[in-house]
């Protein structure tokens, strides 16, 4: 159990290297593994998520990965898959991400299909939509995974600030292996093999 409370700030997770903990540390937070195999607990709020309905507790997580997760369907149902929002908050979500001008090009709008993985679609516009999907979900933590890795400059500079924007009230948790992306978060959490090596401000941390 950690000391340490998660109250609307960011918190950066640095691994060096592959077998730090990135995984476990994932599927312990969405309870993907048996509760019975974790030394510990999770308290968000103070409250065990061991003792939360997983509908519950994973609709109140939201994640940006790494690899876009996009589905054959079209764009409104990639964004809002459970059919919760009107088409005009799915279309503020999409402006929110610059990506309204791909709704008003196409003749189908919103209803555009979208390829199985999104393959035809571009790779910024992939990871896009998922921020567009967070946006809209309204989550109160928001984990992003190494999410602007394999997008250009512009789109990594774009996503940054739409989470600054969108979230800022948020608790973000924000895995990544490069330390100067996190360099604006509260806190980072530095793992190696499993195990914490460095807890603290950015500031006390070397980030080269």
């Amino acid at each position: 159990m950690c000391d340490y409370p998660l109250d609307d700030i960011r918190l950066a997770m640095s691994f060096f290297r592959l077998g730090a903990g990135k995984s476990s540390l994932l599927q312990a937070l969405f309870r993907l593994v048996d509760q019975s195999a974790i030394n510990g607990t999770i308290l968000i709020d103070d409250i065990d998520i061991g003792r939360l309905s997983l509908d519950y507790l994973r609709s109140h997580l939201s994640v940006i990965p790494q690899v876009p997760i996009l589905f054959c369907g079209t764009l409104r149902y990639n964004i809002d898959p459970f059919q919760r929002y009107s088409d005009e908050e799915c279309v503020a979500a999409l402006e929110a991400v610059q990506l309204k001008q791909l709704v008003r090009s196409h003749p189908d709008g919103l209803h555009l299909l979208v390829a199985e993985s999104g393959a035809n679609l571009s790779a910024g516009e992939r990871q896009l939509i998922c921020v567009a999907r967070a946006i809209l979900k309204r989550s109160h933590i928001l984990l992003i995974d190494e999410a602007t890795a394999n997008v250009d400059h512009a789109t990594d500079r774009m996503i940054q600030e739409v989470i600054a924007d969108k979230f800022g009230d948020r608790t973000i948790l924000t895995i990544a292996h490069r330390l100067n992306t996190v360099a604006n978060s509260d806190r980072i959490l530095m793992l190696q093999q499993g195990e914490v090596a460095y807890f603290d401000v950015p500031n006390n941390i070397n980030l080269t």
